[in-house]
């Protein structure tokens, strides 16, 4: 079993930042992919960034490239993802995932979520 929490998100104003972390229990983490997706108001949930076990290679939806950053401590169990240059396109509830079955694929299934944490991007 993985539990994972987000937190970081907030009101910011176009091209503020924001950081959110992931923090996760349970042994898996370390050896886990782990993303980050979002969802906005009347639309489908969508992949924003993913890294693997190690961090040593991570993976970008071109809408976010240049401007966020995925990362993760696994001393800690905690997962990053710093958001630069906010546009009021990436207001959406953030989640972290967990997909425990792989180190290095990052296409999922993603078999662990959060709650997710709101983040709003005002213009």
């Amino acid at each position: 079993q993985v539990q994972l929490v987000e937190s970081g998100g907030g009101l910011v104003q176009a091209g503020g930042s924001l950081r959110l972390s992931c923090a996760a229990s349970g042994r898996t983490f370390s050896s886990s992919v782990m993303g980050w997706f979002r969802q906005a108001p009347g639309k489908e949930r969508e992949f924003v960034a993913a890294i693997n076990w190690s961090g040593t290679s991570t993976y970008y939806t071109d809408s976010v490239k240049g401007r966020f950053t995925i990362s993760r401590d696994n001393a800690k169990n905690t997962v990053y993802l710093q958001m630069n240059s906010l546009r009021p396109e990436d207001t959406a509830v953030y989640y972290c995932a967990a997909d425990t079955r792989h180190k290095n694929v990052v296409g999922g299934p993603y078999d662990y979520w959060g709650q997710g944490t709101q983040v709003t991007v005002s213009s």
